[in-house]
């Protein structure tokens, strides 16, 4: 039985690289973590995924774990009482404010826990999934194969049975188009719909909640109009303008649905604006 543990942040990276663990492993295990991001939406995305896969028949195990007590120990725009998350270009010096220091050692640490864990429970090889990639290489330094390796080696001299975890880190030397273009194959290889799936993710780091309208039963047969708050991305914050170009890359518009200070807003507002954007980095 070939095992994965995938850490799930709920993001389009780490979901796409759900469906191609689901694709070659036998055995998938998910895991996100809660330590206090201000987009903590994504860890709602992540179960509903979940649900979904299994109502198509897929078989993940999934689990939360909370790390929020770390919130108020940790200097970043991403967490809670942190700085404003800035926007424009994902490239640009200021993003490094977005930076969580040591998240990915973090995460991967208590995967690589996991998946010992399983393999040895098992008395077989398990292997650890991170969605790092290339896009992220310039602003995050744990999303490089330099760090990966030197992760790799700590857990490997401070552990028994190590060889029987192993790494699958597949779009290390790739960018969010690329990994945007392996789920919507993944989708057709799995019998999966390419809008439920990445309706069912955020990338958002400055998600944005508004009242909307929406009909409520109220009785078995009566409904009435009720707002309800919903969230939706923003278009504006670096990790949304990246999304944004892999989607028009791929020319196919986002499932998930974009708004501003003012309200919902359009594919077509969302797409005009992200466009703006990499003109004016490209000039």
């Amino acid at each position: 039985m070939k095992s994965v543990v995938v850490s799930l942040s709920g993001g389009m990276d780490s979901s796409t690289l759900l469906l191609r663990a689901l694709s070659e492993y036998d055995n998938v295990i998910a895991v996100s973590f809660d330590y206090g991001q201000k987009h903590r939406v994504e860890l709602d995305r992540a179960q509903s995924l979940v649900n979904y896969l299994k109502e198509q028949g897929q078989q993940v195990k999934y689990q939360t774990i909370r790390l929020d007590g770390l919130t108020p120990l940790l200097n970043s725009a991403l967490v809670e009482g942190g700085a404003e998350v800035p926007e424009g270009h994902y490239e640009q010096d200021n993003m490094k404010a977005t930076v969580v220091p040591n998240r990915n050692k973090i995460f991967s640490s208590i995967v690589q826990a996991i998946a010992l864990s399983t393999a040895n429970q098992n008395e077989s090889t398990c292997d650890i999934a991170l969605g790092i990639h290339a896009g992220d290489h310039a602003i995050y330094p744990d999303c490089r194969q330099e760090w990966r390796d030197a992760d790799d080696q700590a857990f490997r001299v401070g552990n028994w049975d190590v060889g029987r975890v192993g790494h699958f880190t597949p779009y290390l030397h790739t960018d969010k188009f690329g990994i945007l273009q392996d789920g919507e194959v993944l989708c057709k290889e799995l019998g999966l719909d390419f809008n439920e799936v990445y309706s069912r993710t955020n990338t958002s780091y400055k998600p944005i909640q508004h009242l909307v309208e929406k009909k409520i039963s109220v009785l078995a047969s009566l409904s009435e109009m009720q707002q309800i708050p919903v969230w939706f991305s923003d278009y504006k914050s670096a990790s949304s303008v990246e999304r944004i170009e892999a989607f028009i890359k791929l020319g196919k518009p986002d499932p998930v649905a974009y708004a501003d200070e003012t309200g919902p807003v359009t594919w077509e507002v969302a797409k005009a604006h992200v466009e703006q954007v990499l003109a004016q980095h490209q000039a």
